[in-house]
């Protein structure tokens, strides 16, 4: 693999999957304002943000010599850029990550990057799928993910499911909160995340702290209709937690039924499979074995991390001829 390091330009726009990315062998450099909201946040949260994580004013962004932009949302793409970078950090190497499915109409939506020199990443196979790229270059980048500790690992001693979903009551039907509240009728649940409290949920648990709190229900449960596969899943998944939810979007792929977990799309079905694994912990504890297994194969860190390299050094490259010979053009299949 090349050593030379690349400066990656970003924003902060979700907290998690930006403290994956950092595990690339890169700097990353990220945006601030005073207020520190709309993507500007920098280095904020509870994650251990590593060194290659470094913070620059936004009034300083135009004058930064990098070698790849990654924008992280429409509003960065369609109007920030115009107003923070400089002509040549626009004309220069520029990467779309699109972290969802299309909202407007499943199928017929245009993604809003239509310059054939960007390469867009898509996050799952599905939300490649889904959105109308036209003749923009596409990729896929699955997840990758990381436990804190070595030691975490499913206990499911809790005779209740979890569920992980940020303001879940203002964000409606997209997120499931009618499946939510019809399953907690007839299955313990508890519900975590940001804004879960107007649901009479537990609150947030910051997501350093995640995974261990999830080993110690029986099943995560995933009501979530429409979005992309939430990183919460892949955490849990990790740590061997068996995950039901609705086989809808990337959820039918990552969890195999009867092995990881159960996905189906009857709502009834999967209270009857809650219901079975509260009541045999040994069923729970094959499947936790089996989900942890898929996690290793499919959402390993080092396996991102090095599909990010490649993505990051092949648009560097196609950049700049002078520096194809020096730069590894290494990437997943497109």
């Amino acid at each position: 693999m090349n050593d030379e390091r690349l400066r990656v330009l970003t924003w902060h726009v979700h907290g998690s999957y930006l403290w994956y990315l950092s595990h690339v062998p890169h700097d990353l450099y990220l945006p601030t304002r005073p207020d520190r909201t709309d993507g500007y946040a920098g280095r904020a949260g509870t994650f251990p943000w590593p060194d290659n994580v470094i913070e620059v004013p936004v009034e300083d962004v135009a004058d930064l010599d990098v070698d790849v932009v990654v924008f992280q949302s429409s509003r960065h793409w369609l109007e920030d850029q115009h107003e923070v970078l400089s002509p040549a950090q626009r004309r220069g190497a520029r990467i779309y990550v699109e972290h969802d499915p299309p909202r407007a109409s499943p199928t017929d939506t245009a993604h809003p990057v239509d310059d054939p020199e960007v390469l867009v990443v898509h996050v799952t196979p599905f939300n490649r799928l889904m959105w109308d790229n036209g003749s923009v270059s596409t990729v896929v980048v699955d997840h990758g993910v990381a436990l804190p500790a070595d030691d975490i690992r499913w206990t499911g001693e809790l005779e209740r499911g979890l569920v992980v979903v940020n303001h879940l009551g203002r964000r409606g039907r997209r997120l499931g909160v009618d499946v939510f509240e019809e399953v907690r009728r007839q299955v313990p649940l508890d519900l975590v995340g940001m804004g879960s409290e107007e649901l009479g949920g537990l609150g947030e648990i910051k997501p350093p702290g995640l995974p261990a709190f999830a080993a110690r229900y029986r099943f995560l449960f995933n009501p979530i209709r429409w979005t992309s596969l939430g990183l919460a899943v892949c955490e849990a998944m990790m740590a061997g937690v068996p995950v039901v939810g609705l086989a809808t979007t990337e959820m039918a792929t990552a969890v195999e039924n009867g092995v990881s977990g159960y996905v189906d799309t009857d709502v009834d079905k999967l209270v009857g499979r809650m219901h079975t694994l509260l009541a045999d912990h040994a069923l729970a504890a094959r499947l936790s074995d089996g989900a942890r297994r898929a996690a290793q194969r499919r959402f390993s860190i080092d396996r991102f991390a090095a599909d990010w390299d490649g993505v990051l050094r092949r648009a560097a490259a196609g950049s700049d001829p002078s520096r194809r010979d020096r730069l590894s053009r290494l990437s997943p299949g497109s």
